[in-house]
């Protein structure tokens, strides 16, 4: 086949995908502990832009920077305002549903000054819309958010920091 027809076969695959805003569930290159079980369906993906935000804690003589929870927003693979991410941690989409996931594994992202990836179970939803019937959710390709190496101590105690962060939010479940 020619380079030009090899462009064009690559052009028939990938440009419907990008035009239409479509993101295919991460597969293969997701560790085996963050997979979604066997016949759940990729629900949504949304893209995290935000901050982890730590609080300076002391405990026993010791200081250091605790997880208050993140602060970001959620955007469609169209690059549009889809929701926000919060304590919990919850995902609220700008359709009224939300849901908060209890984390069920970890793995030490590539990049090492990243927050790890994880695999959530839905604990609870609330609203009306996309996320009602999620069960599982994937924080996948971090990118910052790590907790700080320094700067907490006694005059800090109780103050917060925010560090910035993106990330993948693959959620899984069954279609209505």
């Amino acid at each position: 086949m020619s380079a030009r027809g090899m462009l064009a076969a690559l052009l028939f695959v990938v440009l419907p995908n990008a035009v239409c805003g479509q993101q295919s569930a991460p597969g293969d290159q997701v560790p085996a502990q963050l997979r979604a079980p066997e016949g759940a369906e990729l629900i949504f993906h949304a893209r995290a832009k935000g901050y982890q935000v730590y609080t300076c804690t002391q405990e026993a003589g010791q200081y250091s920077w605790t997880l208050k929870g993140p602060e970001a927003q959620l955007f469609d693979d169209s690059g549009k305002s889809a929701g926000r991410h919060s304590a919990g941690p919850t995902w609220q989409l700008n359709d009224g549903s939300s849901v908060t996931g209890k984390a069920a594994a970890r793995f030490d992202p590539p990049n090492k000054n990243a927050v790890p990836w994880l695999l959530l179970t839905a604990a609870d939803h609330s609203g009306s819309g996309l996320l009602n019937n999620v069960t599982h959710i994937q924080r996948l390709n971090t990118k910052g958010g790590k907790v700080p190496a320094a700067g907490c101590d006694g005059s800090h105690v109780g103050s917060d920091t925010r560090v910035a962060y993106t990330a993948d939010y693959f959620f899984y479940g069954s279609r209505p």
